[in-house]
C-alpha cells in the first residue's frame, strides 16, 4: 500500500486554544502519562545529580575540616604541653634554690631545720607540701599548710628519690600515693649536695585532686565538648577532670582509650612534635614533655565539629530541592505544550480502538499536524490503521467462508492455540453438549475424560507433526452432563513451522464401532459358555508371563480335567453338562485370585494362570480349587449333578522354552493325577499331593 495514502487529506481544524489549555492544566490527565513520568524523571535526575554533588562536597569539606581540627588541635596540645614543661622547671628551680639554701648542719638538728623551713613559707604558693629527707629517705620535717612537724615516714623505696640519689639531680615522679599528704600526689625532688655527695633531698608535693598546677590545663573543653587530660610516660593519669580517674591507666578513659592502645603499640614514644591518633568519634591530638616525660592528651568529638556542616549540608539541600521542584514544574509546562499533539494522536487513537469507520473517525478528531517524531508517528499510524481497515475486511470474509465450511462439515472441528479453543463447529458443540460460547477461551482439558489422558495427548500430537504427519488417535471425551463417549480426533498444525500458530481438529462420535470391535476382541478370547478365557486368550496370557522379566517370577499353572463328566452328558442331556460346565467355570474363578487367569481350554479341561505364584504356593491353590469344584450340587429335573477333578501343577522353568512346553508339563501331571486315581493334585514331578480317596 501507498504510504503516501493520506498526502492529499484535508487536515481537521484544530481545537480551540481555550481548550487546548484546559487539556494542558487538567491534572487529571497527567496521572500515569508520558509528561508526569518525564517530568518525575528530570526531578530525580536534578535531586540525584544535586544530592550527590552536595554529598561530595560535604564528604570533601568534612575530611577538611576534620584533618583542621586535628591540626589545631595538635597546635593546642603542644603550648600545653610546653607551659607544663614551663611550669615544671619553675618549680624545680624554687627546689633547687631550697636545696642549696639549706645548711648541711642543719640536716641533723631536728630544730634548725624546721625553723629554716617556717621560714619559707612562700614556697606553700607553689607546692602544698616541702619536705626534707635524709639520703637514706627518712622524712626529716614537713611543711604544708597546717604547720611545720615530722612525719617521721620513709620514702626510701621512691624511684624518683632513688634516681634522685644516685643520679644526683633533680626528678619529677610519676603519680603516686602520698604517705604524707595521704592522697594521689606528684613529687617533684631535688638533691642537697655536698661536694659530690648527697647529704640531703627537698621535696615539693602537688596535690592532684585540687588542680592548682593544672587547673588551666586539663579538663573538659566547653567549646567543642573535648577533654584535656595529662599522663606520665607510661600512661597512667595525672590530671583528669574526674578524681576517680587519677593514677589510673588511660585506657580506662573511653575517649582516648583507642588512642592509648595504639600509642602502646608504638611502644610509647615521647611525642616531642604533636601527633595524632586515631579514635572513632573523636579527633585525638598528644604532645609530650621531654623533662617530665608527661602527655598531654586532647580528644575533641567529630559530632561537634561537623555539626554546622551538616546543618549547612541540609540547608543546601533543601534549597536544592526547592530548585529542582521550580525546575520541574517550569519542564512540565514545557513539555505540557510541547505534547499536545501527541494527546491530539492518542484521542485519535482511542477513537479508532473503539470502532467506527474512517469517516466518522476523520471528522470527530483531527489527525495532529506536526514535525519531528509525532508527525512521523502520526503518519505512520495513519497508514497502519488504512492497512487494518483492509486486512478487518478481508479476515471478515475468510472467517465468514470458514464458518460456513464448518457448518456444514459432518465432524465436529475446532481450532486450538496453546491449549485453548478458539473456533469450534456446531457439530463439535452438539457433540460434547456445550454451547460455542461455553467452549470457546476454556482449555481443551474441559472435553477430556480424564486429566491422564489429556497429559498423554500432547506427547502423541508432538512426535506426529515432528514426522510431518499428521495426528489421528482414538480417546474418551466428556459430554456436559457427565457421559463418556469414545472419539477419533485428527489434527494438522496451522503451520508446520510454528505450533505455536495452532491446530485445526477433527473429531468423530465412534462409540458403537468400539463397542462392536471391543465385543470382537472379547468373543476371540473367551469361551462363549463359561465366559472365562479360551484356549486362545489363555496361552496368550500365559505367553505374556513367560515374557516378562525373571524379577516377575515365580508363576505357576494348574491344569483341571473334570472326572465323570461324560455321565452327565449321556444320562442328563447336554444341556446339564453345559450347566456344570458352567458351575465350574464359576466355582474355579471363586477359589483363586482376581489376578489370576481362568480358561476352558475344550470340552472339561480347564486351566489357572498364577502369577507370582511358587509350586508351593499354587499347590495349595489346587487344592482349593479341588475341593470347589467337588463342593459343587447342582439340582437338575429332580438330580443333584456333581463332579470330581483331576489336577496337575507346573512351576514356570528355566528350561521351559514356550507356552505349549509349560503347559504341556501340567497336562502330564494332569493326567498323572487321573490315573492315579483321580480326585487328586499332582505337581509336574509325579509326586502325589493329595488325594480324596
Amino acid at each position: 500500500m501507498d504510504a503516501d495514502l493520506f498526502a492529499n487529506d484535508a487536515p481537521a481544524a484544530p481545537p480551540p486554544r481555550w481548550q487546548r489549555w484546559r487539556d494542558v492544566l487538567r491534572p487529571a490527565r497527567w496521572l500515569g502519562t508520558l509528561k508526569l513520568r518525564l517530568a518525575a524523571g528530570v526531578l530525580l535526575a536534578l535531586l540525584t545529580g544535586m544530592g550527590w554533588a552536595a554529598w561530595q562536597m560535604g564528604q570533601v569539606a568534612e575530611r577538611e575540616l576534620l584533618a583542621q581540627a586535628q591540626w589545631r588541635e595538635q597546635q593546642e596540645a603542644q603550648r600545653i604541653g610546653a607551659v607544663v614543661g614551663q611550669r615544671l622547671a619553675e618549680l624545680q628551680r624554687a627546689l633547687a634554690a631550697l636545696a642549696t639554701a639549706i645548711d648541711p648542719a642543719a640536716i641533723d638538728d631536728a630544730r634548725r631545720l624546721q625553723a629554716f623551713l617556717g621560714s619559707q613559707s612562700m614556697l606553700l604558693a607553689m607546692f602544698h607540701m616541702v619536705n626534707v629527707a635524709d639520703a637514706e629517705g627518712r622524712v626529716l620535717v614537713s611543711i604544708d599548710e597546717s604547720g611545720v612537724r615530722q612525719p617521721g615516714v620513709s620514702i626510701a623505696d621512691r624511684e624518683h628519690f632513688r634516681r634522685a640519689v644516685s643520679e644526683r639531680r633533680a626528678q619529677v615522679s610519676g603519680p603516686l600515693h602520698g604517705r604524707v599528704a595521704g592522697e594521689p600526689v606528684v613529687a617533684l625532688v631535688h638533691p642537697v649536695l655536698v661536694g659530690e655527695r648527697v647529704v640531703a633531698v627537698v621535696g615539693g608535693l602537688l596535690r592532684l585532686s585540687r588542680h592548682e598546677l593544672l587547673a588551666d590545663l586539663a579538663g573538659v573543653t566547653a567549646d567543642t565538648g573535648g577533654i584535656v587530660v595529662i599522663t606520665d610516660d607510661v600512661g597512667r593519669i595525672v590530671a583528669h577532670p574526674q578524681p576517680a580517674l587519677l593514677m589510673r591507666p588511660l585506657a580506662d578513659e573511653p575517649r582516648l582509650a583507642a588512642a592509648y592502645a595504639q600509642w602502646q603499640r608504638q611502644g610509647r614514644p615521647l611525642q616531642r612534635e604533636a601527633g595524632g591518633w586515631l579514635q572513632p568519634g573523636y579527633v585525638v591530638a598528644m604532645a609530650g614533655d621531654a623533662r617530665s616525660g608527661w602527655h598531654v592528651w586532647r580528644a575533641v568529638p567529630q559530632a561537634e565539629l561537623v555539626e554546622p556542616l551538616a546543618a549547612g549540608r541540609n540547608q543546601a539541600m533543601q534549597l536544592a530541592a526547592v530548585v529542582a521542584s521550580v525546575l520541574t514544574g517550569l519542564m512540565v509546562a514545557f513539555l505540557g505544550w510541547q505534547l499536545r499533539p501527541l494527546r491530539q494522536l492518542e484521542q485519535r487513537a482511542q477513537r479508532l480502538l473503539v470502532g467506527g469507520n474512517a469517516a466518522t473517525t476523520q471528522a470527530e478528531d483531527a489527525w495532529p499536524e506536526t514535525d519531528g517524531e509525532i508527525g512521523r508517528l502520526a503518519r505512520t499510524l495513519r497508514h497502519v490503521w488504512a492497512e487494518r481497515e483492509q486486512a478487518e475486511s478481508f479476515n471478515a470474509g475468510v472467517l465468514a467462508k470458514l464458518r460456513s465450511v464448518m457448518a456444514a462439515s459432518p465432524v465436529g472441528l475446532g481450532f486450538t492455540r496453546r491449549g485453548r479453543f478458539e473456533l469450534v463447529s456446531e457439530e463439535f458443540c452438539r457433540q460434547i453438549g456445550r454451547a460455542e460460547h461455553e467452549l470457546v477461551g476454556q482449555p481443551t482439558q474441559l472435553v477430556f475424560a480424564s486429566n491422564e489422558d489429556h497429559l498423554a495427548l500432547r506427547p502423541q500430537v508432538l512426535a506426529a507433526f515432528a514426522r510431518g504427519e499428521p495426528y489421528v488417535g482414538e480417546w474418551q471425551l466428556l459430554r456436559a452432563d457427565g457421559q463418556v463417549y469414545w472419539a477419533q480426533l485428527r489434527a494438522r498444525p496451522i503451520d508446520p513451522d510454528n505450533l505455536d500458530a495452532g491446530a485445526i481438529w477433527s473429531a468423530s462420535d465412534i462409540s458403537d464401532q468400539v463397542q462392536a470391535r471391543q465385543h470382537l476382541e472379547r468373543a476371540a478370547l473367551h469361551d462363549a459358555l463359561t465366559g472365562v478365557a479360551n484356549r486362545k486368550g489363555f496361552e496368550e496370557a500365559a505367553a505374556r508371563v513367560l515374557a516378562a522379566p525373571a524379577t516377575q517370577r515365580p508363576a505357576s499353572v494348574v491344569m483341571i480335567d473334570l472326572d465323570h463328566f461324560k455321565p452327565i452328558n449321556d444320562s442328563a442331556g447336554h444341556a446339564a453338562g453345559d450347566a456344570v460346565l458352567v458351575a465350574v467355570a464359576q466355582a474355579i474363578g471363586a477359589a483363586v485370585r482376581t489376578s489370576d487367569v481362568v480358561g476352558r481350554l475344550g470340552g472339561d479341561e480347564f486351566a489357572v494362570l498364577l502369577p507370582r505364584c511358587s509350586l508351593a504356593q499354587a499347590v495349595v491353590v489346587a487344592e482349593k480349587v479341588r475341593k470347589a469344584i467337588q463342593a459343587i450340587a447342582l439340582p437338575w429335573q429332580g438330580r443333584v449333578l456333581g463332579v470330581g477333578a483331576s489336577l496337575g501343577v507346573a512351576e514356570l522353568g528355566d528350561s521351559h522354552a514356550g507356552v505349549a512346553q509349560w503347559l504341556a508339563d501340567a497336562d502330564a501331571a494332569c493326567y498323572a493325577a487321573k490315573r492315579g486315581g483321580r480326585d487328586a493334585v499332582r505337581e509336574a514331578t509325579l509326586r502325589l499331593v493329595k488325594s480324596g480317596a
